[in-house]
């Protein structure tokens, strides 16, 4: 079993990375303000405009340690990739499985079966802990329609069935999230999904939280050998790391939803932490 290490988030704007023997460093204005060991992390997620130095770059490359860089305001820059593991055979099954819309849709099935299950289940907890607060006809409704195109999904022999099926349930999902938010309603509130730029502070929660999201599954899926780029739900698209994107599919509700709603029902997040333009 895989041990699981740290994350290191670097908030400073204008922190600067470097490597001093095994630990990374970090800097503000030539003064040293932390120091973490490498052989503890698995993920290095920087904030800062002022970067990491090549030393620390190469010694991530080579340890499978996931570096990633982010503008201070969340959108995404840059990730670091070390030389490529596992097997060239691998890889090459992956792209002729990806070149079959037949197998792609046999893959994609069993992900989407996942978000499915996942996000209906996302909504019954809800619905169990919070029944007298929420909405509760709104939260059945959606979760007998993700359950009901459960059996559907599992027979789907096409990809694009498959996204019309995904989409039906996203809809509905989107529709119920908004009862899931129990604190700081003025300030928290769902209307629709919207990125590029998100409109409202939940869509902007949810475009942070499924970017972070999509750097893991990234580094995941190189450390094992396989394509990020090359995907079977999501096809190939320059610049887009498509398998991850497929990965994410069924830890979307669990992970970045259910972090999501945490903070703001549990008033980790306020108003006041967004910077509007």
């Amino acid at each position: 079993m895989r041990h699981l290490l740290n994350t290191l988030f670097v908030l400073t704007e204008d922190a600067y990375l470097s490597l001093d023997g095994e630990n990374v460093v970090i800097s503000q204005e030539k003064r040293e303000t932390g120091r973490f060991p490498l052989h503890t992390l698995e993920n290095i997620v920087s904030f800062s405009y002022a970067g990491a130095s090549p030393h620390l770059m190469g010694a991530c490359g080579e340890r499978d340690v996931n570096l990633c860089f982010f503008t201070p305001t969340g959108r995404f820059l840059a990730r670091v990739s070390g030389e490529s593991r596992g097997s060239v055979l691998l890889r090459r099954t992956q792209y002729r499985l990806a070149d079959s819309q037949q197998e792609s849709a046999k893959i994609a099935r069993n992900m989407i079966v996942g978000k499915v299950y996942n996000c209906r289940w996302s909504i019954e907890r809800t619905r169990r802990d919070h029944g007298i607060r929420v909405n509760v006809e709104t939260l059945s409704a959606a979760s007998e329609l993700l359950a009901n195109q459960l059996p559907l999904i599992r027979e789907a022999e096409e990809l694009e069935v498959l996204r019309g099926i995904e989409g039906k349930c996203a809809v509905s999902y989107f529709e119920a999230l908004d009862e899931m938010i129990l604190s700081n309603k003025s300030e928290f509130y769902f209307r629709g999904r919207n990125r590029r730029p998100p409109l409202d502070n939940v869509n902007a929660l949810l475009s942070f939280a499924y970017s972070l999201l999509s750097h893991d599954c990234a580094g995941a899926l190189s450390s094992v050998g396989l394509d990020p780029y090359v995907g079977f739900l999501h096809r190939d698209r320059p610049g887009r790391v498509s398998l991850a994107l497929d990965l994410m599919e069924e830890l979307r509700g669990v992970m970045a939803d259910r972090f999501v709603l945490t903070l703001i029902n549990n008033r980790v997040l306020g108003g006041g932490d967004f910077l509007k333009r």
